[in-house]
């Protein structure tokens, strides 16, 4: 059973309408008329998250929700954290569009220092996230293991990023793209890119040419690498014993780019 956000949290966010459960957002995303809430996983992330949107300046080329503040001023309420609700639908076929205004979203974040909380968040895709980078680890799965060794160490730089776009983006006619449900990684762009790339010929159809048409971004190869194991990864600290069959596929072209 879905747990919507309790009478308190809906009052301290001025929340009134009945709220209904989103499609997407892992399933606990509720709407309460122009208002989106959630539950908080990290406290630090949250209030952190909220401060960035709140402060990042408008721009023409995307939109980000806009966190509210409780009744008292704070940005979270009994666990829960909310934002103005954002016109606009997922399309998790438009990859290319998801990279381009990525882009220019973490242009935006450039300038903005790494959070302490990503140096103490222990999810699975945190977990995942840094075995991916890490070139001693030799994973168990002989998939992994193979991309594993693949790797080749980067000197790229790093900065804040968005690491699941595919399926975070809104589109709306009329409207620039929106990013939403933003889990915020210290990582190179263009391994952001490499994760929308991925998951596009993972689970959405797209044909390893988008490997090909992104091939410019720095370090693509060991991006897409990264990418893919991050994913994989994360399934198994997920409990997945076995890699699921569309990653094999996807395997086989990223290893081919290595060469």
């Amino acid at each position: 059973m879905r747990t919507s956000p309790p009478r308190s949290v809906l009052d301290a966010f001025g929340a009134v309408a009945e709220p209904e459960l989103l499609d997407g957002g892992q399933g606990r995303t509720w709407r309460s008329g122009g208002i989106v809430l959630k539950p908080v996983d990290n406290e630090a992330e949250a209030v952190w998250r909220a401060d960035v949107l709140a402060t990042l300046p408008v721009s023409e080329a995307f939109r980000v929700p806009s966190p509210i503040r409780t009744v008292e001023g704070a940005w979270t309420a009994g666990g829960w954290e909310a934002t103005k609700m954002l016109p606009g639908t997922t399309d998790s076929k438009r990859w290319n569009e998801a990279i381009e205004v990525g882009a220019a979203f973490h242009a935006a974040l450039a300038d903005l220092p790494r959070p302490d909380f990503l140096t103490t968040r222990d999810d699975w895709w945190s977990k995942a996230d840094q075995d991916s980078w890490n070139l001693d680890l030799l994973p168990d799965d002989p998939s992994i293991r193979e991309l594993a060794a693949a790797r080749l160490p980067v000197e790229l730089p790093h900065q804040l990023v968005h690491g699941d776009l595919l399926g975070n983006v809104l589109y709306e006619p009329g409207l620039p793209p929106a990013i939403i449900d933003w889990p915020p990684y210290w990582r190179p762009v263009s391994w952001s890119a490499a994760v929308i790339a991925v998951d596009a010929m993972c689970w959405n159809g797209a044909t390893e040419t988008v490997l090909d048409q992104w091939a410019h971004l720095a370090a693509w190869p060991q991006m897409t690498l990264r990418a893919l194991m991050y994913r994989m990864i994360t399934e198994q600290y997920a409990g997945r014993r076995e890699p699921y069959p569309a990653y094999l596929p996807v395997i086989e072209a990223v290893l081919r780019r290595c060469g």
